[in-house]
């Protein structure tokens, strides 16, 4: 009997885990079963449950693939020189959780986004599932922190500023442009690094109308 390449595995399993992502981003985890990511597969239940036991394993293989992958990315981001500035990371950031790590949906849009809040949805009743998601997201954040830790290194943030704040910060700016991704459409990165360096070049007031007191009679 011949030997299934370790290539073909890998295929299989990212077509079962695609497929398995549109199903959830259409229709949420409840609504989907496990004959519905057969036919959107279209592959035997053997086949699929090869891979993976259920519903809760796929789910479960997804949120650790996609938060694997984009802390993967912060590790190497931290050790650029100089690291790329947020406005450029958090692009970077969204293009990668879409065009890269998310099939597409039959209306053009990536399934990611919206897989990303059925995911939370699904933390607020799974206990399993969320202490998933608080793991990975901790690794997370510690790789956004070196980032950080890098920014005052080569003096692009002041020294006083909390990394894990700002990383938590940060990671709160990506969380809230993917679900303006998953409510409204797609968002042009030119429009993510535009807002990005606005908030960035502000300063602390020094003068103007609402720093001056105002004079009785």
């Amino acid at each position: 009997m011949a030997r299934v390449s370790q290539e073909h595995l890998d295929a299989r399993r990212r077509q079962i885990l695609d497929g398995a992502a549109r199903c959830f981003a259409r229709n949420g985890f409840h609504a989907t079963s496990m004959q519905d990511v057969l036919k959107e597969v279209d592959l035997s239940a053997g086949a699929v449950y090869r891979y993976f036991s259920g519903k809760e394993e796929l789910i479960q293989a997804t949120v650790t693939e996609v938060l694997d992958s984009v802390q993967a990315m912060y590790e190497r981001a931290a050790l650029e020189s100089p690291p790329p500035a947020p406005d450029v990371l958090i692009a970077r950031t969204l293009t990668h959780m879409t065009r890269e790590q998310s099939p597409m949906l039959d209306n053009g849009e990536w399934a990611f986004p919206r897989l990303m809040i059925q995911v939370w949805s699904e933390t607020l009743r799974n206990e399993e599932l969320s202490a998933l998601l608080r793991e990975r997201f901790a690794k997370v954040r510690a790789a956004w922190a070196k980032v950080v830790v890098r920014y005052q290194e080569t003096g692009m943030m002041r020294d006083d500023s909390d990394p894990d704040a700002v990383a938590r910060t940060l990671m709160a700016v990506v969380q809230g442009f993917g679900v303006q991704y998953a409510l409204f459409g797609s968002i042009p990165p030119e429009t993510l690094q535009a807002g990005m360096r606005g908030l960035l070049s502000m300063r602390e007031a020094t003068g103007g109308a609402g720093n001056q007191s105002v004079k009785s009679g």
